[in-house]
């Protein structure tokens, strides 16, 4: 088996590293595509107005200077082009993509760009580990529970067009309490500050600060799951129609 590995937190980082080496307990056949710097953040975009620039890290490693859409297009359409990969492993994200994450998120733009490509794909996040808390992420809670949870997974059939999102509850591996299949829940909105500030020659610039008060959970969301320190599993469509309305909106045009 043939399997692309990317992301969207940079070629450098730890939860890549953890994501390569998970890849390795199933394959011999392990290529990583992924951006020079983090593009979390980038959703589904892709560079259209400039070129891509490419590093070549070592025989099976490519570093772009691009997004997770980039990487996976490059990936599969050039790097690999003569033996597209068999699946495709986007992440460990560091931090969350739960609920609405997932509009903005690039790892899931990575493995929903595999997925519209026809190859199975699956997004991988670990919650936590953020420096107010004073401590690391718990990368040991993918590499133990991992390579279980992605031979089960492989086992199952599913859609082509729908995109595995792993969230790996905040805990060490021995506090996990299992695995759940969630839908995608919906956070209490978050509130935006926009913090201005001035470089040496007196000119602003800005950064967005997203601040998140504690959201109600409901049962049998990816929220609630990781709430309760299971293993998130949302199977997440390609097809954003909602048929519920559609109908609405077919019988009053058609009436």
């Amino acid at each position: 088996m043939r399997i692309l590995v990317t992301n969207d937190d940079g070629y450098g980082s730890d939860g890549i590293e953890v994501l390569r080496r998970l890849a390795e307990e199933i394959s011999s056949d392990v290529w990583v595509v992924a951006p020079e710097k983090n593009q979390s953040g980038a959703s589904h975009s892709m560079t259209l107005h400039e070129p891509l620039r490419v590093r070549q890290v070592n025989e099976r490693g490519f570093m772009l200077r691009g997004t997770p859409t980039d990487c996976v297009l490059m990936a599969v359409r050039h790097f690999l082009i003569d033996q597209p990969p068999d699946l495709i492993l986007s992440g460990i994200n560091h931090g969350s993509n739960l609920a609405e994450d997932v509009a903005y998120s690039g790892t899931i733009a990575a493995a929903s760009e595999g997925a519209m490509l026809g190859i199975r794909s699956i997004a991988m996040s670990q919650v936590g580990g953020s420096l107010e808390r004073g401590r690391n992420v718990y990368w040991d809670t993918p590499l133990t529970h991992g390579p279980g949870l992605l031979t089960r997974l492989l086992k199952m059939q599913s859609p082509a067009d729908v995109v595995l999102n792993v969230n790996y509850p905040d805990c060490p591996p021995e506090a996990v309490a299992g695995v759940e299949i969630t839908r995608q829940g919906r956070r209490d909105q978050a509130s935006l500050k926009i913090d201005e500030r001035a470089d040496p020659w007196g000119m602003p610039y800005y950064w967005f600060n997203f601040q998140r008060p504690p959201s109600s959970v409901v049962e049998g969301s990816d929220l609630a799951a990781i709430d309760a320190n299971r293993i998130s599993v949302t199977p997440l469509s390609l097809n954003r129609t909602d048929d519920a309305t559609r109908k609405v909106l077919a019988g009053t045009f058609n009436a």
